[in-house]
């Protein structure tokens, strides 16, 4: 007759104990990361979204106008010569990490002579949570 392994209640329980004190650990230390890793993604999307309008400024010798300006990245506008998108890998505008579309506005706010692009930030109102092109790095 073959004897079956199998594990003891003792050893489930020692297990499970262990898993717990690893998690009391490891949960609270990670939970402190996340709003600043959301304003790092929304500061890269945002570098993303520079280059992009760079090369269409190039390509075109002017930014996209007013606030839907970001769809010319995708889909070449009307009455545009020397567009060569899409400037995007995607196929859709990203969203920022708390799901608010990105603003952008030709001309500026912030930057006159140029864009602004920015999330409305966590609270999706903006105000001092907005995450910009004009915001500085270390900010938040």
């Amino acid at each position: 007759m073959m004897r079956q392994g199998a594990f003891t209640l003792v050893e489930m329980l020692l297990v499970l104990t262990i898993l717990a004190i690893l998690a009391g650990i490891v949960i609270p230390k990670m939970s402190g990361r996340i709003p600043q890793a959301k304003i790092t993604a929304a500061q890269t999307d945002i570098a993303s979204f520079k280059t992009a309008l760079g090369m269409y400024e190039v390509d075109t010798g002017g930014f996209p106008p007013g606030r839907t300006g970001l769809s010319a990245l995708l889909v070449k506008p009307n009455n545009v010569q020397g567009w060569r998108g899409p400037y995007l890998e995607k196929d859709v505008l990203p969203v920022d990490p708390w799901q608010h579309p990105y603003v952008y506005e030709f001309p500026g706010k912030h930057n006159p002579s140029s864009y602004d692009i920015y999330s409305l930030g966590p609270t999706g109102q903006g105000g001092n949570d907005a995450i910009g092109n004009w915001t500085p790095r270390n900010q938040q």
